[in-house]
């Protein structure tokens, strides 16, 4: 199992993040390539916010946990 590597200031900010990403996609509030960035790209700071494991962090050795 993974370790957690994100400290819980970190996984709020992502978590609050990917949902206004994911609102700027899904809620019609802009269009075009830009909505399916957000649509797509929302999903990553709110899943890697609720499980506390960000894999970039893995691969450079950094955690913002103590």
């Amino acid at each position: 199992m993974s370790k957690i590597n994100e400290a819980g200031w970190d996984r709020i900010i992502r978590v609050l993040l990917g949902i206004f990403f994911l609102y700027l996609g899904w809620g019609n509030v802009v269009t075009g390539g830009w909505e399916w960035f957000f649509r797509i790209v929302g999903f990553i700071p709110l899943i890697t916010g609720l499980i506390g494991y960000c894999p970039l962090y893995k691969i450079f050795n950094f955690k913002t946990n103590k």
